[in-house]
């Protein structure tokens, strides 16, 4: 089996992986600015998308230019993350570079989509697919690949701790090759109950003591699951951005849940903006906590809360993912200081990291893997892939983490 590696490798973003030249997995963006996109010039038979987030769905529409019409598999939420996706990158960036598509390329997914569920076998560009539950956010996969002498598992992003909106990932299928992430090889997860019970007091502290939380949240998974910890402690509280619509699309597809009816409650439990008439500015005036995109507070409507509410130190920000280099985000939490309207500016209000993370940590990682002990292990989606294969090879594992471009062959 030939495997090359198109993106996502030693760095995390843009993965695309093709598969003897025929099957693409994957094939998303890098949201650096300028957006970088998978390298190669590729014509791919098919393509299946492991899970709707950007940094492995971002891209796809722009498999569908000229008279190229590749088959799409991938499950229905998915299906419907990707449009989300596609939409909001258009409303951004449509009519320049950033944005190599189109409405009409948007448009023609409905014209090559497969949609599957979890465990259910299917043809894809020669090779037998087979897509399991991968704990992540919902409709997130992992992709076994079958070529009839190998068999090749993507784990793509995955979890292997229950969350309140998901279950993790508890699927071992038989594999010779193993490609993984490894996001957060070198971190252990604070315990989620541990989690949550910080966040619950000291969002309870702030609101006694008469201030305004913002908490910044991914808009597909992050949010939804916020808004279920919200409602489980009784917190009110408002939601804004991208994770509205989000939110609305997944009660949709509750066999893709762990529990629906949790969700339907946090739904029900929150109050929606529309952010009409300065509603926004009302609201953060207010002793009250506000869930919005975006997390990394690289725009959405965090951007117009924060300022707001940043020089009154009773005031806080909670943000609830990680925090890439570069970003707002991760300057307030090293400096106290965040870019806000063109300027970098201090912010008094106070801020804290709460570790909600979808992905698997270190030892996640190494339980997931002491399946494949005998496998090939291929490292990807990391900042340090060499160092998690380095580890894995002094262990006896066949372990190594190939560079975008690379060419492999295994099996």
């Amino acid at each position: 089996m030939d495997v090359q590696f198109l993106g996502g490798a030693g760095e995390v973003g843009r993965s695309a992986i093709l598969v003897n030249d025929r099957l693409l997995l994957d094939y998303g963006v890098q949201t650096a600015t300028p957006m970088q996109y998978p390298v190669g010039d590729i014509e791919p038979e098919a393509v299946v998308v492991s899970h709707g987030h950007l940094d492995h769905a971002g891209a796809v529409p722009t498999l569908l230019s000229g008279d190229r019409r590749p088959e799409i598999h991938w499950t229905p939420p998915t299906a419907a993350l990707t449009r989300i996706l596609a939409r909001d990158t258009l409303k951004l960036h449509g009519g320049t570079m950033q944005c190599p598509f189109t409405q009409t390329h948007v448009a023609r997914l409905g014209e090559v989509e497969c949609r599957h569920g979890y465990r259910e076998s299917f043809e894809a560009a020669g090779h037998e697919i087979t897509l399991y539950d991968a704990g992540h956010i919902p409709g997130s996969a992992h992709v076994l690949v079958d070529d009839g002498d190998t068999r090749l598992l993507y784990t793509a992003d995955f979890h292997t701790d229950d969350t309140r909106l998901l279950s993790g990932s508890t699927a071992r299928p038989a594999a010779d090759v193993v490609i993984c992430e490894s996001t957060y090889a070198d971190v252990s997860h604070e315990n989620r109950e541990s989690v949550e019970a910080r966040f619950a007091e000291t969002t309870r502290t702030t609101l006694w003591e008469g201030g305004t939380v913002v908490v910044p949240a991914f808009g597909i998974g992050r949010t939804q699951e916020v808004l279920m910890v919200c409602a489980a402690h009784d917190i009110d509280c408002y939601v804004d951005g991208m994770g509205v619509e989000v939110l609305d699309m997944l009660r949709g597809y509750p066999d893709f849940l762990r529990d629906a009816d949790a969700l339907d409650r946090a739904a029900r439990h929150a109050r929606t903006v529309t952010g009409r008439d300065g509603q926004r500015k009302r609201i953060a005036a207010q002793n009250t906590v506000i869930v919005t995109t975006s997390g990394m507070l690289a725009g959405g409507p965090a951007m117009t809360y924060i300022p707001e509410i940043r020089t009154d130190p009773t005031n806080r920000i909670s943000l609830t993912g990680y925090q890439v280099e570069g970003t707002p985000g991760r300057e307030l939490l090293e400096t106290g200081r965040c870019e806000l309207n063109g300027g970098v500016r201090p912010v008094a209000a106070q801020t804290a990291l709460f570790d909600f993370s979808a992905h698997a940590d270190r030892d996640g990682l190494r339980s997931f893997l002491d399946a494949y002990e005998e496998a090939t292990v291929l490292v990807n989606h990391g900042d340090n892939c060499e160092g998690f294969a380095a580890e894995l090879r002094d262990e006896g594992v066949a372990a190594s983490a190939p560079g975008v471009g690379d060419d492999c062959t295994v099996g």
